[in-house]
């Protein structure tokens, strides 16, 4: 079906009726949805449409792609721009393709050993890249999908990078509106991330995955993570962090939480 949408315009995208079966699988199986309103909700569905036409799936590893398949996905990837674009402005306009694996794939990769980098094969569950292309397992969007409050969510991971790595560069800083916005993530950010760095070295309980201590970019993809599937745990330990999170989203799901009739 999502074939023929892209020979279509936004106008007539938008305008396409959004499948009641697909419908239901957002507002049950997507984080934070029973938190928007109608019209959030209207935006998601048209979002979701306009992805789909202007996004290419390729599957790979013998997967046969369906259109749950690609819904799960533009889903998730749409939440994290709702409130960032409007309907008539590129989204993620540095990407063109998502590549899809059954479940998870060996990638070819660099290591660090000592002072070489050496060449190296790792198991992944999904990967992304500034150049135009997103990989995911589709088992483990499946895994994210049945719960969403667990924190865990390679979707919404991958496309974190894809908005990090906005302005060039996955360095953990997206593209910001203004240089007192910047100063004020480098602190907030960078305090909270040596934090976990440092819990996770002396292997002290960590309230954010403990991969987030990788690097930068990979602190950032797993914040997103759970500032969307765990918002409060995210407002009450780091409150600061979370700010400038709810700021760059334009979006605050603890308080809707917490004044939910």
């Amino acid at each position: 079906m999502f074939d023929w949408w892209r020979k279509l315009s936004r106008a007539e995208v938008i305008a396409h009726e959004f499948p009641e079966e697909f419908r239901e699988h957002v507002r049950r199986r997507v984080p934070c949805a029973e938190l928007l309103d109608e019209a959030e909700l209207s935006k998601l569905e048209a979002l979701i449409r306009i992805f789909n036409s202007e996004k290419h799936f390729e599957a790979a590893g013998g997967l046969t792609l369906t259109e749950e398949m690609r819904i799960a996905v533009a889903a998730r990837a749409c939440l994290l721009v709702l409130q960032r674009v409007e309907l008539d402005e590129p989204l993620y306009p540095d990407l063109q393709t998502i590549i899809m694996y059954p479940s998870a794939y060996r990638a070819s990769g660099k290591r660090q050993d000592g002072y070489l980098v050496v060449d190296d094969e790792q198991t992944r569950l999904g990967e992304s890249w500034t150049r135009g292309m997103v990989v995911l397992a589709w088992d483990a969007v499946l895994a994210g999908a049945a719960n969403r409050s667990d924190g865990h969510d390679v979707v919404i991971h991958e496309f974190a990078h894809q908005l990090d790595g906005h302005s060039g560069a996955m360095d953990g800083t997206p593209e910001l509106d203004d240089m007192d916005h910047y100063t004020a993530w480098s602190s907030v950010a960078g305090e909270a991330y040596l934090e976990l760095h440092d819990a996770v070295e002396h292997h002290r309980k960590t309230v954010l995955d403990a991969y987030g201590a990788t690097n930068a970019a990979e602190f950032f993809a797993v914040v997103v993570e759970h500032f969307f599937e765990k918002p409060l745990l995210v407002a009450k330990r780091y409150p600061d962090l979370y700010a400038e999170l709810a700021l760059f989203f334009k979006f605050d799901p603890a308080y809707r939480l917490q004044n939910r009739a």
